[in-house]
């Protein structure tokens, strides 16, 4: 019996050890990301790659010129990573590296294969997204409008909890240009500042429509924005002149109409009174 279950033993052995080899042998032919890309609109920063993985998984990491390699999305079967926290030194340029790899290969001694991502730096190249045009308003005399411009908001935070938006990043690395034109016409003209209010010479007795453009003047690329949603004013000066005069014949007419009705009011109770005090008498 000894003498059988040896070479058994043996054969098994052989064969579990077998196994383990094709298991590294077959790790190795694990693909490597391609076509590794940075997608950034107002510093939310996703990176994406190729292939979908099929017998492994990736990791990806992270390191800028001035820190060290942190890692994100381990061991996901996605193509895609959010590593929008590890970027908030946004004046920094990263490298992130997409490592592939088998989760539970022990026997996997070999360094495992990964792609590095071409540099990116936020401040340079996150792409601006849509200005926010939060109001306007005409001069007295209609002459001028203002326009008024909300800042996109960025995915960090101050330390009290509200988000920072462009403009406290960028500060006065930021300029808006109002393109605007009569609601009439199609020629534009533009008028550009480093101030969230913008005034814009008009003619009186006008209709305007505008919309905002934002531009960071220091970089060489990706220097302005997605457009605003474009807004005309709703009314003309001499619409608006219509409106009060209307407005304000309406109030007469109130006013005459209750001063009758008072005096009507009165009379009757006049007349109560007197034909009461002559019943009285008689």
């Amino acid at each position: 019996m000894g003498r059988i279950s040896l070479p058994f033993t043996v054969v098994a052995v052989c064969w579990v050890l077998s196994w383990h080899r094709a298991l590294a042998s077959d790790t190795t032919s694990i693909g490597k990301a391609s076509n590794v890309k940075w997608s950034s609109i107002n510093f939310k920063t996703i990176i994406d790659w190729e292939p979908k993985p099929t017998n492994y998984t990736y990791t990806v990491e992270v390191a800028g010129e001035g820190s060290d390699w942190k890692r994100k999305c381990i061991y996901t079967t996605a193509t895609e990573c959010d590593v929008t926290d590890l970027l908030e030194n946004v004046k920094d340029k990263y490298t992130a590296r997409i490592i592939s790899e088998v989760q539970d290969a022990e026997d996997f001694t070999e360094e495992a294969p990964y792609t590095d991502s071409p540099p990116f730096s936020p401040y340079q190249q996150t792409i601006i997204g849509k200005p926010v045009i939060d109001g306007y308003n005409f001069s007295k005399d209609h002459t001028k409008l203002t326009v008024i411009i909300k800042d996109p908001l960025t995915p960090y935070r101050f330390s009290n909890g509200n988000f920072k938006s462009i403009r406290d990043i960028f500060n006065n690395d930021l300029t808006y240009t109002v393109l605007y034109r009569r609601s009439s016409s199609t020629g534009k003209k533009q008028e550009t500042s480093n101030s969230n209010e913008i005034v814009i010479k008009v003619d009186r007795g006008e209709s305007y429509c505008f919309y905002v453009q934002a531009t960071i003047p220091s970089r060489s690329q990706n220097r302005v924005s997605q457009v605003s949603d474009e807004k005309c004013t709703t009314a003309s000066e001499n619409e608006l002149d219509i409106t009060v005069l209307v407005a304000v014949i309406i109030s007469v007419v109130l006013i005459i109409v209750i001063v009758i009705a008072l005096s009507v009011m009165l009379c009757k109770r006049k007349r109560a009174k007197q034909g009461k005090e002559s019943n009285d008498v008689l």
